[in-house]
């Protein structure tokens, strides 16, 4: 048994902590918000982002962030990508030396291009600090469905342990080395997920699809390898995987959004209308910014971009993915001579 604190009561921060409940760990959920502390509080129960999924009477809510840091095991960092170096500012004074800290957001931070690990060793640097992804929507992760993930860490010892917390038989953890592709590619789907929503709300079918899945790993996979990620990252849990859930789930909130700017919604009102956070437009100029910086073509980044940022026709965009140049798919491999 373990104390473990889950900074953030959003949906995702919600469903891990009925993971670790369940576990046989003493859980704290911490939120800034005083309105959803007292509501987990009153009805043990997430009303607007997990309803339906009960949370146990012995799991402690608070608003007080030395109370959640505390003497803890492990902290379980799940606030959105865009409040990651606030919350971690906030957390420093009251984390302890060698505290283990695992971030579950996915994203990139605008103006500096940092991970959101390298934000956290930046403003906690007592803290050990690994993350977490995969193809793991909250809703089902709440409900038990079989669910995979990959830890990484720099130190093997540090993965073993988070893994050891979280894992039990509907929620399988693996883990790695490779901490910068794991958070590559958890980031970066979400903007190939607006892509593929925008292709649902124009109407297109599964081969649109499945074109839009298979070339954007690989404008992640070219990014990744050239930042030192390893390629087999990017054919894994956090790469093709999250990639697919992300793309065709109803769950996705990065789909959901893109489809209905492919209905003609522009994209604050699409925003609006998701009522969450939707991580892939917060990292898309920085990706974007990531592949001018190590030189890699990513044409539907680029796209996305456009469209978020500059007015761009959704309809256009994708007319004008489809008449770029003649290439061959993968560079590097051998012809048969005639």
């Amino acid at each position: 048994m373990a104390d473990v604190s889950v900074i953030g009561a959003g949906s995702w921060g919600t469903a891990l902590s009925v993971v670790l409940s369940g576990n046989g760990h003493n859980v704290t959920v911490w939120s800034i918000s005083e309105s959803e502390i007292e509501m987990l509080k009153t009805y043990h129960e997430h009303k607007e982002k997990l309803p339906g999924v009960k949370l146990p009477e012995s799991m402690v809510f608070t608003t007080d962030l030395k109370v959640a840091c505390h003497d803890k095991d492990l902290i379980v960092l799940a606030v959105p990508s865009v409040y990651t170096r606030s919350t971690s500012v906030l957390m420093s004074p009251v984390v302890e030396k060698d505290q283990v800290i695992v971030n579950v957001a996915k994203g990139i931070e605008e103006n500096t291009l940092m991970t959101l690990s390298q934000i956290i060793e930046e403003e906690i640097p007592q803290a050990k600090v690994a993350v977490m992804s995969g193809p793991s929507h909250a809703e089902e992760v709440g409900e038990k469905i079989p669910t995979t993930c990959v830890v990484g860490a720099k130190c093997k010892e540090t993965a073993e342990f988070v893994q050891n917390i979280f894992m039990n038989e509907f929620f399988r953890v693996y883990i790695s080395p490779d901490v910068l592709g794991i958070e590559l590619g958890g980031a970066l789907k979400n903007v190939v997920a607006l892509a593929a929503g925008m292709a649902d709300g124009l109407g297109y079918g599964d081969n649109t699809k499945a074109a839009l899945i298979t070339r954007g790993i690989s404008e992640i996979s070219r990014l990744g390898v050239k930042m030192g990620c390893k390629a087999e990252t990017f054919a894994g849990l956090t790469g093709i995987g999250d990639l697919v859930v992300t793309c065709a789930s109803k769950h996705s909130r990065n789909r959901k959004a893109g489809m209905l700017m492919g209905q003609g919604m522009d994209p604050d009102s699409a925003m609006k209308e998701v009522r969450m956070v939707v991580e892939g437009v917060y990292s898309a100029k920085a990706a974007l910014s990531l592949a001018h910086k190590y030189g890699v073509e990513v044409p539907i980044i680029e796209k996305v971009n456009e469209i978020l940022f500059e007015g761009a026709s959704v309809k256009d965009a994708v007319g004008e993915l489809m008449n770029r140049a003649r290439k061959e798919e993968y560079y590097g491999l051998k012809w048969q001579e005639m």
